[in-house]
């Protein structure tokens, strides 16, 4: 057996030249960034495809609403019948994703709402600080407090099987934790140097307020509002499980499901499974969009995914 020779120095494998600032392949970084671009292009075309046949589908397939088929009655998933038929004979492929399109456009305004009322609250909430910003957090706390599909069945029974109070009730009860994100990150930004600047040199609270803060609060809100949107599919189509959404002869998820409980005792297992499936999918592909848009918007979380 050759002995070592010590005295040989030790030639080392000189690594390839990378340009600066490139990653190197199968490091943390690199995954961790390659697995939020997978999310968000899972995310972004999942959501895209749904969205275009919420649109498309039941416009080419010509829906109408008030069509019934007694001749075809809960008939099980075929060619002629993608996803079967319901317990009045109506096709369900189109009936759910023209319920996807109604949950969708529903949340979308909820979302909204509640992101402008959230931000707006939250920022003057932040600015003012001392006892009105105590005081405005504890209106926060007694609307947290109520259950919001309580609180959402109420405003609902008041207006029932209107459109606009199924959107109120969704939107007035979602704002709080869009309040509580500005709120922080206003707080976090009032002791930055270029606030003091502003306010040194004069600004008012209005200005510093529309100029300074909410430009830069826009990002947490707009995740905030990603965020509300398929809570409120799910709050939306709960509402209407339980009778007390949307119209009853208007195609939507929680319709669509309601009537189909009943159905599953008779065997008719495709009228609850496949709008869940699309009310899950929805979910997902929400959620995707909104971890990268999390990780893209927040320097810390960045910083953690680097290390």
């Amino acid at each position: 057996m050759a002995e070592l020779d010590l005295r040989r120095p030790v030639v080392r494998a000189e690594e390839p030249w990378r340009p600066a600032g490139r990653r190197r392949p199968g490091t943390l970084r690199a995954r961790a960034t390659w697995t939020g671009r997978g999310r968000l292009v899972a995310g972004l075309v999942a959501l895209g495809l749904l969205v275009a046949g919420a649109v498309l589908i039941p416009w080419l397939g010509g829906l109408d609403q008030g069509a019934v088929d007694y001749a075809a009655v809960r008939q099980p998933p075929s060619l002629a019948h993608p996803f079967g038929t319901d317990a009045v004979g109506r096709d369900l492929f189109l009936r759910a994703f023209a319920g996807l399109g109604v949950s969708l456009t529903v949340a979308a305004s909820c979302a909204v709402i509640s992101t402008v009322i959230g931000t707006l609250y939250g920022a003057v909430s932040g600015l003012l600080g001392g006892w009105p910003d105590r005081l405005l957090m504890r209106a926060v706390d007694g609307v947290n407090a109520v259950p919001h599909l309580l609180l959402g069945i109420v405003i609902v029974a008041l207006y029932r099987g209107s459109v606009l109070a199924v959107i109120a009730s969704i939107g007035l009860t979602h704002w709080t934790t869009v309040a509580r994100v500005v709120r922080s990150e206003v707080l976090s930004l009032r002791s930055r140097p270029f606030v003091d600047a502003a306010i040194s040199g004069g600004a008012s609270r209005r200005r510093v307020l529309g100029r300074h803060l909410l430009p830069a609060v826009v990002p947490p809100a707009v995740l905030s509002s990603v965020l509300i949107l398929p809570h409120a599919v799910w709050h939306e189509t709960a509402l209407s499980f339980l009778g007390l959404g949307l119209p009853p002869h208007l195609a939507s998820l929680g319709n669509i499901l309601a009537e189909g409980r009943q159905a599953v005792l008779l065997g008719s297992w495709w009228i609850v499974v496949f709008p869940s499936v699309l009310l899950a999918a929805t979910t997902l592909a929400v959620a995707g969009v909104a971890a990268w848009w999390r990780d893209r918007s927040r320097p810390r979380r960045r910083s953690e995914l680097a290390l």
